[in-house]
C-alpha cells in the first residue's frame, strides 16, 4: 500500500503511556457506584453488574506476567479518530501480558460478531494501522446487540476461538450494548468478560471518571481549521454570511469547542435554547439582530455555527419530534404511503398543538422529520438542513426589518456542513496517546478479571505520563430513556452545562465576537514541533479541569 510522506512519518510515532501502565499493575477498588439516574430500574435490569466499584491501577513491583489471552474486538457505530490506536494499544497490552496472546477483530462491527465474520489481527496488520485515522482495519457497523439470540450466536464463535474477553469500542449506545452483553454473559456464567472503550466525536460520553471520549480532540481541531479558513475568506471578501452546521446530535460540545477555538460572530448552543424555552423565531431574531448590528458598521459578513441537533432542543419542536417518534414506531406501513398520504396521516394523528407546529414548518423540513429513523428509532437530524432553514428565515426577517427601516445592509448566505470530514482524520498527538492508553488499559482490565467496565484514563490536562488509569462500571453512566416508544436503559448523554466553565467562557465573550471581527485562525493539526503546538488538549477539557 502506497503511503504519503506524513503517513510514513506518523508510522514511527510511539504513543506515550501513563507511567502507571509501563510495568506491572495492581488493581485498587474504590467506592461502590450507582447509576446516573433511575437507580432501582437500572439495578433490576443489571443485578449482576450493578454497584460495582470504581477501579484505579497502581504500579506493582512484581514482574509482568500472566496467562495467554484470546481477545475479541469490535468497532461499533460511527468512526472517530484514534480507533486504530485503541486496537494497537490493546494488542500491545495483551502481548505484554503473554507473548502468545491473540487478538481477533470482528468485521464491520457487531454484525460481524453475530455472523461469525472475523480476522486474526497479527503484528504485521496492526503495524500498518498505527497512528492512522479511520476504522478500516476491520470496519464498523451499527447493528444493535440487544437480543438473546444475538448474544448466544456470538457466544458460539467466542467459544470456538477460545475468546474469553470482548472489547467493544463505541459511543453511548454501543457501550449500552456492552453493558447488556456483560450482564447476560455473567448471568449464565459464560466465562466471557466484556470491556468498553469510550468513543464519540460528539463529546457527550463522559463523567468524572471518563473525562473525554476519544476522537473529540481531533475532530474539533479539524473543524476549527476549516472554520478558520472560511473566516479568513469571509474577512477578505466581506460579503457573505456563512452558516456552518457541525456534528453533535444530542449535545453542542463540538459547536462550543469550535467557537472557543475560532471566535465566530454567532454560535448557537442547543442546551441554552432549551433552557430559555426559545422558539425557532427567537433564534432567527437573535441572528438577524446581530446581522443588522454588524451591517450598521458596514460589515455585511460573518459566521454562524449551528449544532446538528438544534431542532430537537427547541422545546416545541422537541415535543413534536417525541410524538412523531412514537407515532411512526407504531405505524408499520408508513413508508409505503406517498408523501402526500404521509403528511395527511401525520396531521390527522398528532395532537392539535403538534399538528399546528408541523403544518407551519416549511414543507421540506416537515418531510425530513418523517423520514426513516435511525437504528434507535430517532429522527436523523443530520438530514435536516438546519443551516439552510435558519439562513432562509433570517433572510425573510431582514427583509421585514428593511421595510421597517431597521436594517440597511446586504445579506447573502453560504452554507456548510462539517461532519464526515473530521471523523476519520489522522489522530492528533493527544488522541494518538489517549487512544493507545485506553486500549492498553483495557488489556489491564481484562487481566484483572473484571467485566462490564469502561476503560478509563483521566487527569488528561496533565502530560500523558501523569494520566491516571483504571475502569468505571458502565452501569454508573446509565439511566432510562424512551426509545422506539419504550423505556430502555441507555448511557445518559452528557450535555453542555450552562454553569460549566467552557460555556461561561464563551458567554462572557460572545457579545464582543458578535459585533466585532475577532476571528482566530487555528490552522491544521501539527504532529511535529513544540508541545504547546502539538500536544494541547481541547479548550473544553482545559477549562473544565483548570478553569483557565
Amino acid at each position: 500500500m502506497k503511503k504519503s510522506a506524513l503517513q510514513k512519518a506518523r508510522a514511527t510515532y510511539q504513543p506515550k503511556l501513563p507511567i502507571v501502565l509501563t510495568g506491572a499493575v495492581k488493581m485498587v477498588e474504590g467506592r461502590p457506584t450507582e447509576s446516573a439516574a433511575d437507580h432501582q430500574a437500572i439495578h433490576d435490569l443489571f443485578p449482576n453488574t450493578y454497584g460495582m466499584p470504581e477501579i484505579r491501577f497502581e504500579k506493582n513491583n512484581a514482574p509482568v506476567q500472566g496467562r495467554p489471552l484470546n481477545v475479541g474486538v469490535i468497532l461499533s457505530g460511527g468512526q472517530a479518530p484514534g480507533g486504530h490506536n485503541v486496537i494497537s494499544g490493546l494488542f500491545d497490552g495483551i502481548k505484554r501480558i503473554h507473548r502468545d496472546s491473540r487478538l481477533f477483530g470482528f468485521i464491520m462491527g457487531p454484525g460481524g460478531f453475530v455472523d461469525h465474520n472475523y480476522i486474526e489481527l497479527t503484528a504485521p496488520i496492526i503495524d500498518e494501522y498505527r497512528n492512522t485515522g479511520g476504522f478500516d482495519i476491520i470496519g464498523s457497523g451499527r447493528t444493535k446487540l440487544e437480543k438473546k439470540e444475538q448474544f448466544d450466536r456470538g457466544l458460539e464463535i467466542l467459544k470456538e476461538l477460545g475468546i474469553t474477553a470482548l472489547v467493544i469500542i463505541g459511543g453511548d449506545d454501543s457501550n449500552t450494548n456492552a453493558a447488556v452483553l456483560a450482564e447476560y454473559y455473567k448471568s449464565i456464567n459464560a466465562g466471557v468478560q466484556v470491556i468498553g472503550c469510550p468513543k464519540t466525536i460528539d463529546g457527550d460520553l463522559k463523567n468524572d471518571m471518563i473525562e473525554a471520549s476519544f476522537g473529540f480532540d481531533t475532530a474539533t481541531k479539524v473543524y476549527s481549521e476549516v472554520i478558520g479558513n472560511i473566516q479568513r475568506d469571509c474577512n477578505s471578501a466581506k460579503k457573505y454570511w456563512h452558516f456552518i452546521k457541525l456534528m453533535g446530535r444530542s449535545a453542542s460540545h463540538i459547536a462550543l469547542e469550535c467557537a472557543l477555538q475560532t471566535q465566530p460572530n454567532i454560535c448557537i448552543i442547543s442546551e441554552e435554547v432549551e433552557a430559555k424555552n426559545q422558539t425557532l423565531n427567537d433564534v432567527v431574531d437573535y441572528i438577524a439582530g446581530v446581522v443588522a448590528a454588524r451591517a450598521e458598521e458596514g460589515n455585511n459578513f460573518g459566521t454562524v455555527l449551528v449544532p446538528e441537533g438544534l431542532i430537537e432542543f427547541i422545546p416545541a419542536m422537541k415535543k413534536l419530534i417525541a410524538e412523531l417518534n412514537d407515532l411512526l414506531a407504531a405505524t408499520a406501513d408508513f413508508t409505503q404511503k406517498t408523501p402526500a398520504e404521509q403528511r395527511a396521516f401525520v396531521l390527522s394523528h398528532l395532537s392539535a398543538e403538534n399538528a399546528a407546529i408541523f403544518e407551519s414548518l416549511p414543507e421540506g423540513v416537515a418531510r425530513q422529520l418523517t423520514l426513516d429513523r435511525d437504528p434507535h428509532g430517532n429522527v436523523q437530524v443530520s438530514l435536516i438542513e438546519t443551516e439552510k432553514l435558519l439562513s432562509e428565515m433570517v433572510g425573510k426577517r431582514l427583509a421585514q426589518m428593511k421595510e421597517e427601516g431597521k436594517y440597511v445592509g446586504k445579506f447573502a448566505a453560504l452554507h456548510h456542513f462539517f461532519g464526515y470530514e473530521g471523523r476519520c482524520a489522522d489522530p492528533s498527538n493527544f488522541d494518538a496517546d489517549y487512544c493507545y492508553a485506553l486500549g492498553f488499559n483495557a488489556a489491564c482490565l481484562i487481566n484483572s478479571g473484571v467485566t462490564g467496565y469502561l476503560s478509563s484514563v483521566r487527569n488528561l490536562v496533565k502530560p500523558s505520563v501523569q494520566w491516571i488509569a483504571g475502569g468505571v462500571p458502565i452501569t454508573m453512566l446509565m439511566n432510562m430513556e424512551r426509545r422506539n416508544g419504550e423505556l430502555k436503559p441507555v448511557i445518559q448523554k452528557a450535555l453542555v452545562r450552562l454553569d460549566g466553565a467552557p460555556f461561561l467562557k464563551y458567554a462572557a465573550q460572545r457579545d464582543q465576537w458578535a459585533h466585532n471581527t475577532c476571528y482566530i485562525y487555528p490552522g491544521p493539526i501539527q504532529y511535529f514541533g513544540p508541545a504547546e503546538v502539538c500536544d494541547q488538549p481541547t479548550l473544553t477539557l482545559r477549562y473544565e479541569h483548570t478553569g483557565k
